[in-house]
């Protein structure tokens, strides 16, 4: 049996045997797990096209994700007001283009890198030429289906492939193969063909994996079908919870159907198994409401943004768009949007509003410093470095010293500058601070003392002469010592080092506990610019406002993140949306 070209409409004559109700075994469905996120996905395979294309970078442009630091060199002031803080988005990125530690990974050559995609129809003996110029180990039929949806090939030279599989095997095209072509017509969006592929895996398997229902589920949402959709939804609920995107394509899929009711039950159902939102879907809600004038349906759409707050998410560009759209859309409410940027001082450059304190209140800052005295220097694997007598050792050194203002992760702030003798770094860091009066603790390990060509002792004397210090064993951890001794001196005390803390905000056990671990670190973290010989060490500024979604009840502020920044998690962004009701 041939395979009709003209579309896979005809794909029902394949079916002339008996039905098989399972699962093709030991298929690998790469694509089906992130298909939503291709842009992002590693090309494991060089392919060459039969006709030239051109090709666009695909690095994102970051040019106006930079920020000016303007005469920092030769400074002589303590503090850069010119550059971002330590956890601004994009300062990562900065950091690292500034410091690269190594050269882009190069992929080696792959095998077969000679076969080229086509880029039209093929008939039978022009596959079967393909085939014998394949040298392989892999399955070629599966391989360069595998190839063609990486690298979303023509609907219709995916359809010359089938019509040739299937002419060698009795009109039969196996599951790895369809539901890669099904991969295909959802990408290019071609709904009829969808529906085509949906009707002919409804009748011959009983159940699909999770990769082919997201796919159909995805596929179906824009048709007149896409109930079809939810109840598929309802079939991956009997053996699975179902993903973040399978609710997303749903609602949007109500969305655009006009069926309210239905997303917004998908959306409390979306949060009862305490799964995170994609910000697409509530940003769809809020491109619906623009035509709904309803007060219940707004209270909704502000209930999203306390949602946004308490989880410490933040939308995207496009998203805070349509949030200005929104409001402004409101009757008689007279809102207005503006985007912009906070004041060092914590002022809106907009409204003058002030924006909430990133400092923790008496209560917060007592539960966050039991918790991390229980979970990570109690309760942590800090004892894998260091043992328990040295810990009650720094526990009662610290006792019978006054609270500290500054904590310096000694060894860590030594080796910023690489080319910098250490012990002379360090010295300079702690001179400088000790003019002002603040009571020091360096913590440092004991081998800093021992005279060599990086550590000289008169440099560790005048150190220890300026400032506390306690010089753990050479293979104890530092950072258990660093936020006990931050912790136990008080709200006031900050702590230098260029360590963001990450694995023990880790060992927090409760997402509560990480959020005021984090806002505590940002507003309490210093972290050094630049050094100078003869010249004074210059600190970035430490936030004063927490960068979170906020309203005074005439007032939203909204942070969001730019399109052209890339923000790591452990970064906050520095835009944001202000709106305001006109008085």
């Amino acid at each position: 049996m041939t395979f009709p070209l003209s579309g896979v409409r005809s794909f029902p004559n394949l079916w002339k045997c008996s039905p098989y109700f399972g699962l093709s075994p030991g298929h690998s469905y790469f694509f089906l797990t992130d298909y939503c996120g291709v842009r992002n996905q590693q090309r494991w395979f060089s392919l060459k096209r039969m006709s030239p294309q051109s090709t666009k970078a695909t690095n994102v442009p970051i040019a106006k994700a930079r920020y000016l630091r303007k005469g920092e060199e030769g400074s002589n002031k303590q503090m850069s007001f010119d550059s971002p803080h330590l956890f601004a988005a994009g300062a990562a990125k900065r950091r690292s283009q500034m410091n690269p530690q190594s050269k882009d990974h190069v992929l080696s050559p792959v095998k077969n890198s000679s076969i080229q995609l086509p880029e039209k129809p093929l008939d039978s003996k022009e596959w079967d030429k393909l085939k014998e110029d394949f040298q392989g180990k892999a399955n070629f039929e599966n391989w360069i289906s595998s190839q063609m949806a990486r690298c979303h090939s023509p609907i219709n030279v995916a359809k010359s492939l089938l019509a040739w599989v299937a002419a060698k095997n009795n009109g039969i095209v196996g599951y790895n193969l369809l539901v890669r072509y099904l991969y295909l017509c959802v990408f290019h969006k071609q709904t009829s063909e969808v529906i085509d592929v949906y009707e002919i895996m409804r009748a011959r398997y009983k159940r699909l994996e999770s990769g082919g229902y997201s796919l159909l589920i995805r596929g179906l949402m824009h048709s007149d079908r896409w109930r079809e959709a939810v109840m598929l939804l309802e079939d991956i609920k009997k053996v699975m919870t179902p993903s973040v995107k399978n609710y997303n394509d749903c609602i949007q899929g109500a969305l655009l159907h006009q069926d309210v009711n239905t997303a917004w039950n998908l959306y409390q159902e979306l949060l009862g198994h305490d799964l995170i939102p994609m910000l697409e879907t509530l940003k769809a809600f809020f491109d619906f409401g623009k035509d709904i004038k309803d007060d219940h349906y707004s209270k909704k759409l502000l209930d999203i943004l306390l949602y946004l707050r308490n989880n410490q998410l933040y939308p995207g560009e496009s998203f805070a768009h349509s949030i200005k759209t929104w409001f402004e859309s409101v009757p008689g409410k007279q809102w207005k949007g503006q985007f912009t940027t906070i004041q060092k001082s914590g002022q809106c450059s907009c409204c003058g509003k002030t924006i909430e304190s990133i400092h923790l209140s008496p209560e917060e800052y007592e539960f966050l410093k039991g918790r991390i005295i229980r979970d990570v220097i109690d309760g942590g694997d800090q004892y894998k470095k260091t043992t328990p007598q040295e810990l009650k050792r720094f526990e009662n050194f610290v006792k019978s010293c006054p609270p500290f203002d500054i904590v310096i992760d000694g060894l860590n702030v030594a080796k910023m500058f690489p080319k910098a003798r250490e012990s002379q770094v360090l010295l300079d860091v702690v001179s400088q601070l000790a003019k002002q009066n603040l009571q020091l603790l360096v913590l440092g390990r004991k081998h800093m003392l021992t005279q060599r060509f990086r550590w000289r002792k008169d440099e560790m004397e005048k150190v220890q002469k300026q400032a506390s210090c306690f010089f753990a064993d050479d293979i104890s951890e530092d950072d258990p010592f660093l936020l006990y001794a931050t912790l136990n001196s008080g709200n006031h005390c900050k702590f230098i080092t260029k360590d963001l803390m990450r694995d023990h905000k880790a060992c927090l056990l409760d997402i509560k506990t990480q959020r005021l671990f984090f806002k505590w670190q940002q507003g309490h973290q210093l972290a050094i610019i630049n050094r100078f010989p003869g010249s004074k060490i210059t600190f970035q500024h430490i936030l004063t406002y927490d960068t979170v979604v906020q309203t005074t009840g005439d007032s939203w502020h909204i942070p969001y993140d730019e399109d052209l920044v890339e923000r790591y998690s452990y970064e906050v962004p520095t835009k944001w949306l202000c709106l305001h009701q006109k008085t």
